[in-house]
């Protein structure tokens, strides 16, 4: 396993308080330095959390899509009217993640273009409430077409998202960034975003995953994730570049794309908690029912 920060001391040990953005920086650029990927991994639920952490994860991301995700749900639930995704980070932060976590960073999901949230009030809570740092989602990035044209003529584009993370910055916050496009990571980086996620879309795979005829091929999320990364690190050599989605959906995958580009790591939702969830189960079930009886 690799090796992991000390438990902050709060509550029985636990890092209730969080960690300051050096020192998640520090545990980053340790794992870089060692020649180890850095790992961020998603969690919707505690018991997933608890897991990921044991096996070593960088950092553990909490979304809202988890929610709907480990409900049996289409990760994309998290881009629809369907729940305050703002409260539903918190929620599942305060009362499901954070107890369970000891020693590994805790990111919030933020819907930065939430227009009834006073942002530097709900990143302050965020951080109250023991979140080391935050991510950009729900976002825009991942609407295109008319639909993102009329989000950002309405002014809920994704200028919000970079606003959010500026602020987030200010504050003293860890910041880890999803983009989609050079341009995105260039503005990301240009207001201190500390890791920037090269992101593919929808992970391929499973029962309610993208099919791989509709995602782009792994060789087209080098070229991507290579673009992307450099735009981020002209702008702030200091960043950290990790890829994310579409057929980066296993570690095989993901050592393929880090082979092949300036990504030092990835980011995993679905790939980490969806995916192998569905296949313990089914297989767990199926060798139960193989049993025969007299």
């Amino acid at each position: 396993m690799v090796a992991s920060l000390p438990a902050r001391q709060g509550q029985e040990g636990k890092c209730g308080m969080g960690f300051t953005r050096e020192e998640v920086l520090a545990r980053l650029r340790r794992q870089v330095g060692g020649g180890h990927a850095v790992v961020g991994a998603g969690a919707g639920t505690g018991i997933s959390a608890k897991f990921i952490e044991h096996g070593g994860a960088d950092l553990i991301i909490i979304y809202n899509s988890g929610r709907f995700r480990m409900a049996g749900h289409s990760s994309m639930c998290g881009l629809l009217a369907l729940g305050d995704a703002n409260a539903i980070v918190m929620d599942m932060g305060e009362r499901e993640v954070l107890p369970v976590v000891q020693r590994t960073p805790v990111i919030a999901g933020i819907n930065g273009t939430d227009p009834t949230r006073q942002m530097r009030v709900l990143l302050g809570q965020a951080r109250a409430a023991g979140f080391s740092g935050v991510n950009n989602f729900p976002t825009v990035g991942l609407f295109d077409g008319r639909i993102r044209q009329e989000l950002e003529a309405s002014g809920m584009g994704f200028e919000r998202e970079v606003e959010m993370i500026a602020t987030a910055h200010e504050l003293g916050l860890f910041t880890v960034v999803y983009v989609f496009t050079p341009d995105e990571a260039k503005a990301m980086a240009a207001v201190g975003a500390d890791a920037i996620i090269a992101h593919m879309g929808l992970t391929v795979g499973g029962s309610i995953g993208m099919s791989a005829e509709g995602a782009f091929t792994l060789d087209d999320a080098c070229e991507r994730v290579q673009a992307i990364g450099e735009a981020a690190l002209r702008e702030n050599p200091e960043a950290i570049l990790l890829c994310h989605g579409g057929p980066i959906a296993t570690p095989e995958d993901a050592a393929y794309v880090i082979g092949r580009t300036n990504a030092v790591g990835f980011v995993g939702a679905s790939s980490m908690e969806r995916l192998p969830v569905e296949t313990a189960l089914t297989e767990t079930t199926a060798a139960f029912k193989n049993i025969r009886i007299a």
